[in-house]
Parts: C-alpha cells; structure tokens; sequence
C-alpha cells in the first residue's frame, strides 16, 4: 500500500483542500463505493492539548450524528498510523474564499439566496438537543454548489486559536468570530454573526475587519453603499449586532425581515363612505347619464331628429285626446251612477296623461339640444360645514358627508312639497265644475 492510500487501499489520496491548526483536510477517492469523499486528518502525536483531541472527538461525534443535504454526509471514522480519520462525502462546489480569491462578488440576489439557505442549514443545527453550533461560519467553509445553492461545510479551512486568561480555548476566525466568542461563549446567535459576516465579505469583496465601522460594529450602510437593496441592508445590520443580546435571534427572521423590507407597501384601505354621501354619488352619475345620452339624441341628424320630432307631436296629440280627454271624460260620467271610485280614477288618469306629456315635452328638447346644466359637478368639492356640526371636531371627510347628507334632505323634501303640489293642482282642475266632493287633501309633512 502506498503512502496515498488509507484504510487498506479503500480510500486514494488524490490532493489536499487545506491545513489548518487541526491538521489537513484531504480530497480522496473511495474505491469501495467509487464516489468521491473528504477525509480529515488530526495527528494525535502532535496535539499541543488534550483539548484539540477532545475537539476532533466531539466534531467526528456530531458530524455522525447529522443528516442534511446541505452538510457533509459521515461516512466513517478511523485511526491509523497514529492519527485520527474522519471520513465525509464530499459536496460538489466551489468555496465562496476561491471566488473571492479570483476578485468576484455576488449579486444582491445571490447573497439573499445565501441567507435564505444559511437559515434552512442553521435551522436544523440549532434545533437539533442541545443545539449544534458551528461556530466557524466564512466563506472557506460555505460552498456554491452547481445549481446555485450553498452548503456548509467545516473542512478545508484554517482555524486561529487564541488563548485569552482564564485559559479557555476559542475556536473562530478573525473577522467572522461573534465579539463573545472571544470570551469563548459561542452560541447559536454566533453563528448567526458569522453568516452576515460572510455575506457582507461576498457582497463587498472586503474583509470584514477592512470595512468601515461605527463603534464596536460593522458599518453597513457605508460598507456596501447606498445603491444596495433596503431589506438586505436591515437583515445585515440585525445581524452583526455586537451585542448579542440585541443581535436578531435566528438567520430565518433576517430572511423574513429581508423579505418585508424588500414587498411594496400595501395600498391604503379604503375609507368607508358615508351612506348619503353614496347616494349622492350615484345620484349625480344618474344625472350625468342622462345629459350624455340627450347629448348622443343631439347629435343626430336633423332628417332624423325631425321625424321622431313629429312622431312626439302625434303621441302628445294621442294622449291628450285619448288618455286625458275621452278616458276621463268617460270615467266622470260613469262615477256618477257608480261612486267616487271611477272619479278617483279619471284623476289618476290625468295626471298620467299630464306627467307623460311633460316627459314626451323633455324628449323633445333633447332632440334639438335644450338640456339644462347638471345640477352638480362630477366630482364631490368641499362644501361649506353648516353651523350645527360645528359643537364638535370633525375630519374634512365627515363633515362633507353631513353636509351632503343635509343638502340631499333638503332636496328630497322640496320635491316632496313640489309633488303635492301638483296633485293638489291636477286634482282641483279635475274637479272644478264636477258636483261637490271631497274636499282637497291636505299637506302632509
């Protein structure tokens, strides 16, 4: 067996993905289940601590214990030649410090697809008992796999150690380490800072410590200028929040927050109208009908406009002569054998002969175009606010409804009154030589 095959030959050498502080991360072929895989290397002789060893433990531990599409799948772990394997799948990709290494960015909507899939990967380690924290989130250990999506990884990075008193170890990365992980406090919200370090860093092309800062924090609105989208701008600034106890809880309600900032604003509810203000409205449209359709009869030509003029004269004639003249005289002759019933009726059919007259006399002004203005605008003005309504604040939209409202009333009782006073009229002419009857109805309010 040569000295780049491992596990009796099962598992070729093929290159190296990167050295850290724990040892390498190598890219191998399995022979066995001929697929590609990562194997990292911890050589137990040259631990400094028994903590790296009981750190390269606890990741084989929970690398076994994960089942994700978007993290490395365990497949096995050994120990040979005085060091420990632990042996993953590999996930296809390009790491996010290549591309930044090659100079390029990405795109808004690339680093929203960042986060919205960082909150689906994070959503499942810190929900799983106890919570699973990566504490090493940058952009060495994410992926850009083929179709656009992200992985996580932890292989094929360098992780510092720093060694503060009281001789805790803390495990991170300069730049992407949540300010309480130096206290070796790390959290699931350390992760969360570690995700809007790194997209702030893909979105810039800068390193986090290289970017403006404003007190213990990133400067986002200055790092990655004013032309960047408005949601992304609030879920980074959320998200790198020194503070963690201020740091927004999980990289899901960035996303959520990113996606609010980034729909339209809903439109303005209407404001219910009033009743009569509603009627007043359909009204003024009944109105408005009606000067288009004399304005249509206006336009006619005159040949046509003459003939259904005649046509108006013969049925007026009609009426008169029929309706208002045999039919009634008719009906007065028989009351008086048969009762007060067939003069009420003769009435009646007076004041339909009377009304249908005037309405042919209307049809005949539209036709050659004498149409009164409209009685009122189309749109509703301000109107002046009568005293009464003055006891009380009002809004400009209410006091306009009870004014309009009160000019409708008005209206409607000086048509009341104008009606009775026609029948009262029709109904004294009607009777004027006929015997003694009934004396004329009152007004009634």
């Amino acid at each position: 067996m040569g000295s780049d095959e491992l596990r009796g030959g099962r598992y070729r050498i093929v290159g190296s993905l990167g050295v850290g502080s724990q040892g390498e991360t190598l890219d191998a072929y399995d022979h066995r289940d001929d697929r590609a895989v990562a194997i990292k290397r911890f050589d137990v002789t040259q631990a400094s601590a028994w903590k790296d060893v009981e750190l390269a433990e606890r990741e084989t531990r929970v690398i076994a214990s994960l089942r994700h599409p978007m993290v490395p799948r365990y497949v096995e772990h050994f120990e040979e030649d005085g060091a420990l394997y632990l042996v993953m799948e590999r996930i296809e990709g390009e790491s996010l410090a290549k591309l930044l290494a090659r100079g390029e960015r990405l795109s808004p909507e690339e680093v929203e697809r960042l986060l919205e899939d960082c909150a689906v990967v994070l959503g499942y380690l810190h929900g799983m008992a106890p919570p699973v924290v990566h504490r090493d989130i940058k952009p060495g250990n994410v992926l850009r796999r083929p179709d656009g999506s992200f992985a996580l990884v932890d292989f094929g990075a360098v992780r510092d150690k720093l060694r503060p008193a009281g001789g805790s170890t803390v495990v991170g990365t300069f730049g992407y380490m949540a300010p309480e992980q130096f206290q070796g406090r790390a959290g699931p919200s350390s992760d969360v800072y570690g995700v809007g370090a790194t997209a702030i860093t893909v979105l810039t092309g800068c390193e986090p410590e290289d970017l403006p800062h404003k007190g213990l924090g990133i400067d986002v609105k200055a790092a990655v200028g004013p032309g960047a989208p408005p949601g992304i701008v609030a879920a980074l600034e959320r998200m790198l929040e020194p503070d963690p106890d201020r740091r927004i809880a999980s990289v899901a309600m960035a996303v959520a927050e990113l996606r609010s900032r980034s729909m339209p604003p809903p439109p303005p509810a209407p404001v219910p109208e009033a009743p009569e203000a509603k009627r007043e409205r359909k009204r003024v449209a009944k109105e408005l009908r009606r000067l288009r359709r004399a304005a249509r009869l206006a336009e006619l030509p005159f040949v046509v406009r003459l003939v259904l003029t005649v046509g108006l004269v013969v049925a007026r004639l009609v009426v008169i002569l029929s309706v208002g003249g045999l039919l009634v005289a008719l009906l007065r002759l028989l009351s008086v054998l048969l009762g007060d019933a067939l003069r009420r009726a003769a009435n009646a059919c007076m004041g339909g002969a009377r009304r249908a007259d005037r309405a042919m006399q209307r049809a005949q002004a539209y036709l050659w175009g004498h149409v009164p203005p409209p009685a009122l605008p189309t749109t509703l003005e301000p109107v002046h606010v009568p005293r009464r309504l003055r006891v009380r604040a009002v809004t400009p939209a209410e006091a306009q409804a009870e004014a309009i409202a009160e000019a409708a009333l008005e209206r409607r009782e000086r048509a009341r009154e104008k009606m009775l006073a026609e029948l009262d009229a029709e109904a004294a002419e009607a009777e004027g030589d006929a015997a003694p009857g009934p004396a004329p109805r009152a007004r009634r309010r």
